[in-house]
């Protein structure tokens, strides 16, 4: 059985028009509480010592918590249409931390590929202090030998078209861990259910990030324009720009994390192991 990613999206727009009253609450609660909390933080400690630094980071890692939780709050209501809110947010405090520690063997995963950047960087004699000081100005930036720049930007490029495979292939990563009760064998059960998807997976994710950039970037760029005409060059003007933004990102990530769920009956129901019982472990299709 082959499955459609234009079939998923009419059953994620099912999900979305039918079950806005559940979702809603959670989208608020794990979506936009954080990020709105995360920009007031921003503007009120922004001061440079231990103290405020370390309040950031704790305000900041509570939020991924929090925007964490909301994902498999999200997907549990769509995953299965008996699924009530009370249900939803039992279900994504109960696999949080398995889904904590996935998360954070993939970062690093990551971290490891991302060092080789960073060790021909030091072999280099590349001063990153000098760096920091440019703001992210490439006209002040230390110069790179002709090799290292090449490696530099060779790997750079390599790890990013595997960033982009590995997010297509490990899409369904939360979903098997909400649903199947899986711990690191999540990811090798994510990328068999994708086989086959990488390329329309991708193709999905380029389309979702243009969409969700120009919206994000218009609702802050209206509000903000509108913010300051009315209150001036303040930071509340900033405040209301950031509120807008998350907004939007709770809207799209709810839209996101509903067709991953459905993504997921989807070739879950069509590839499942033959160990499983699908009227018993598989949520059926709403």
């Amino acid at each position: 059985m082959t499955v459609k990613i234009g079939a998923v999206w009419d059953s994620s727009t099912q999900v979305l028009g039918g079950r806005t009253g559940v979702l809603m609450p959670i989208a608020a609660l794990g979506f936009f509480l954080p990020s709105v909390v995360q920009s007031v933080a921003g503007l009120a400690v922004n001061e440079n010592n231990v103290l405020h630094i370390g309040l950031t980071a704790l305000i900041a890692l509570a939020a991924a918590v929090m925007m964490i939780w909301g994902q498999m709050a999200v997907m549990a209501v769509a995953t299965h249409p008996a699924t009530t809110r009370a249900d939803a947010i039992r279900q994504g405090w109960a696999r949080l931390l398995p889904v904590l520690g996935i998360a954070l063997i993939i970062a690093v995963i990551a971290l490891v590929l991302f060092l080789p950047i960073i060790g021909s960087l030091v072999a280099a004699g590349f001063d990153f202090a000098a760096a920091a000081a440019t703001q992210g100005n490439a006209a002040r930036m230390p110069a790179l030998s002709g090799s290292t720049a090449a490696f530099v930007v060779l790997y750079s490029l390599a790890l990013f078209i595997l960033a982009i495979w590995a997010s297509a292939r490990l899409m369904l990563v939360y979903a098997v861990v909400l649903n199947e009760r899986l711990g690191l064998g999540a990811i090798r059960r994510s990328i068999r259910l994708t086989q086959g998807l990488t390329l329309k997976l991708i193709g999905v994710m380029i389309l979702f990030g243009i969409v969700f950039l120009v919206v994000l970037l218009a609702a802050q760029g209206v509000v903000g324009v509108v913010a300051r005409l009315l209150l001036g060059s303040s930071g509340v003007a900033v405040a209301l720009a950031g509120i807008a933004g998350a907004a939007v990102n709770a809207v799209l990530l709810t839209v996101a994390y509903v067709f991953a769920a459905r993504l997921y009956v989807a070739t879950a129901g069509a590839t499942a192991p033959a160990n499983v019982d699908l009227q018993k472990d598989v949520p059926p299709a709403y």
